[in-house]
């Protein structure tokens, strides 16, 4: 038995992929090894990303979903390694350029990964170090500056 987020136990979840295997048997994998294939391949992924901002304001928001998505597994089956969360903290929100990249397309999601990734921390889904932690506060009020329009290069 696997732990969920808040230490209670939870049978492991088993993802079965027949979309690579042409010869039809498919791959069954743990939740755990799924949501760390899908990390790798997509939000780590600069092609995959750089794909999701040609999109503009429904990439980012894409981007976010995903995210909230992982959320939502760590919150019902404790199964996503905290090694997500911290590479996707640095991929998008303490990468000051890919920020502000994606500020400029969806300033509403950008703010929401920022929190996501804040309420991942208070929920123990991961502990970051506290210059991490610090920097990650300061982006996501940067974000939530930005939103209200309250950010400096704002119009006047």
């Amino acid at each position: 038995m696997q732990r969920d987020g808040a230490g209670a136990q939870v049978a492991p979840v088993y993802i079965g992929d027949q979309t690579r295997d042409s010869h039809g048997g498919g791959t069954v994998r743990t939740l755990n090894e799924q949501v760390a294939i899908e990390t790798r391949t997509r939000m780590l992924n600069p092609k995959w990303t750089e794909g999701m901002l040609k999109h503009g304001f429904e990439g980012v928001r894409q981007i976010e979903v995903h995210l909230t998505n992982t959320m939502g597994w760590s919150a019902t089956t404790g199964q996503v390694q905290p090694w997500v969360y911290e590479q996707l903290t640095q991929a998008f929100m303490l990468d000051p350029e890919m920020r502000k990249r994606l500020a400029e397309l969806n300033p509403t999601a950008s703010a929401r990964l920022a929190s996501r990734l804040l309420e991942a921390s208070d929920r123990q889904f991961w502990q970051p170090d506290p210059s991490v932690l610090k920097a990650l506060r300061e982006a996501s009020e940067e974000l939530e500056d930005r939103l209200e329009g309250v950010f400096e290069g704002a119009p006047a």
